[in-house]
């Protein structure tokens, strides 16, 4: 699965950290003053090299904190007999660790032992929204990462399978409600899908029809064109909001038209509420902008690591 939301064959109960009061926006004031802007120019490097780096930091935050807290465990490499989260199936397609890695680097450079891979993830993540012509926050700051990554536990991500009722129950498992359910999927307006997350929608969906009746026809058949029923094109599918290159609320407009790539972005016109909310954002950018910097704050605001990790591909 691609962008935001993953491939899991089932919501199964893993331990999961609650949101904590430490964090601060001002944590690293004194101790490491030139954070931000350090970051900030990495991922803009990264991005003019490869366009697809914000929708990955993106999704890789989200990934994060879905598993255990935002404890940079997805950032984890496996050892030994460890598959860690990166190699779990959800996760394959993760990718842009790099962008971490140099800013971690760069980090330690000035400020030693100081910042946590976590809270690195968690404003390159702002950062890839923000120069994709998003909003931008006030990341709290002060996680610590975590020793702990299990490539079984990324079962546990939401799947672009999922109905409401699922996705509800995996976002209230983390203290998020079906308004951040609505928000967050909103970052689906960046980044790129693989055919085998929409497949289910344009072949056999049903015992009598081959085709989501909810899709646009006409959609449906661009879609039918690049994934066809037996694909073996290993990187074949579509750009998730083709309207627009930006951070912007076109994701909801599609959606309203039949042009959602996921079952799951599907299923927020199935309850009165979410679709409320939908239509809500698709006329207005400025409310659902207020309500994406709302909801991720909420989400990155799950903590559950121990330590500061020197290098974030290993545990100190």
């Amino acid at each position: 699965m691609d962008v935001i939301v993953a491939f899991a064959v089932a919501l199964l109960v893993f331990p999961i950290a609650s949101p904590v009061t430490s964090l601060s926006s001002n944590y690293y004031d004194k101790t490491c003053p030139n954070l931000e802007s350090t970051v900030s120019s990495t991922v803009k490097k990264a991005m003019l090299n490869d366009k697809t780096v914000p929708a990955a930091l993106l999704r890789m935050h989200f990934h994060d904190c879905f598993v255990r807290g935002c404890d940079g465990s997805v950032l984890l490499e496996s050892k030994g007999k460890n598959q860690a989260e990166k190699d779990g199936p959800p996760n394959i397609s993760l990718h842009a660790f790099y962008v971490i890695d140099i800013a971690k680097k760069a980090v330690e450079a000035l400020c030693p032992g100081v910042v946590s891979c976590a809270d690195i993830l968690a404003l390159a993540a702002r950062d890839a929204v923000a120069l994709s012509g998003g909003p931008t926050w006030d990341v709290p700051k002060g996680r610590l990462d975590g020793r702990i990554s299990k490539a079984t536990e990324t079962r546990q991500l939401p799947a672009p399978t999922f109905n409401i009722s699922q996705l509800q129950q995996s976002f209230s498992q983390r203290g998020l409600s079906m308004a951040d359910l609505v928000a967050l999927s909103g970052g689906h307006t960046l980044g790129f899908s693989h055919c085998s997350s929409f497949q289910n929608r344009i072949h056999n969906f049903s015992a009598t029809v081959d085709v989501d009746p909810s899709l646009n026809p006409s959609f449906a058949a661009s879609l039918r064109s690049v994934c066809p029923a037996h694909n073996k094109v290993k990187n074949a599918g579509a750009t998730m909001d083709p309207s627009t290159t930006t951070f912007d609320n076109a994701y909801y407009k599609l959606l309203l038209q039949g042009k959602s790539l996921f079952s799951s972005d599907q299923s927020l016109l199935t309850t009165s509420k979410t679709k409320t909310l939908v239509s809500k954002f698709a006329r207005s950018q400025g409310e659902f902008q207020k309500a994406f910097v709302n909801s991720m704050i909420k989400m990155s605001s799950i903590t559950g690591g121990q330590e500061i990790r020197l290098d974030c591909k290993v545990v100190n």
